[in-house]
């Protein structure tokens, strides 16, 4: 999956000062819970557990866009969307699963594809996970 955030990559279990600098962005408003969570510029969203990245969440609209295998993930009809990961997963003998939400996920390439909501429209909104 090409999944490069502005110019560096992104990798879990780095510490958030290093996502920070990998997204060329800086801190716009943290949140508690089980997981902290840091809302950055572009619609980019980091979940931590135990400090390491464990979640990154684009927007469908304003976040950067996420491929896999030259398909690009967010901002797409969600059936679409979907049926190319399921078809993906087919093609190379890899599993999918749905989540409770009814989420996504390929169990191989540490992905959820998800749907939000933007006025009338449903669209796809990639989050990698560890």
């Amino acid at each position: 999956m090409d999944a490069v955030l502005r110019r560096k990559p992104l990798r879990f279990g780095t510490s958030e000062t290093e996502v920070a600098e990998a997204l060329q962005v800086s801190w716009s408003h943290r949140r508690g819970g089980p997981y902290a969570q840091e809302d950055l510029a572009d619609g980019v969203k980091v979940f931590y557990g135990q400090g390491k990245p464990a979640c990154v969440a684009m927007d469908a609209v304003t976040g950067p866009q996420v491929f896999l295998a030259g398909f690009a993930l967010a901002g797409r009809d969600p059936e679409k969307a979907c049926q190319y990961l399921l078809d993906h997963a087919a093609e190379h003998g890899n599993w999918s699963a749905y989540t409770l939400d009814e989420s996504l996920a390929p169990t191989d390439q540490g992905l959820l594809l998800r749907v939000q909501q933007i006025g009338d429209v449903l669209l796809s909104r990639p989050f990698l996970v560890m």
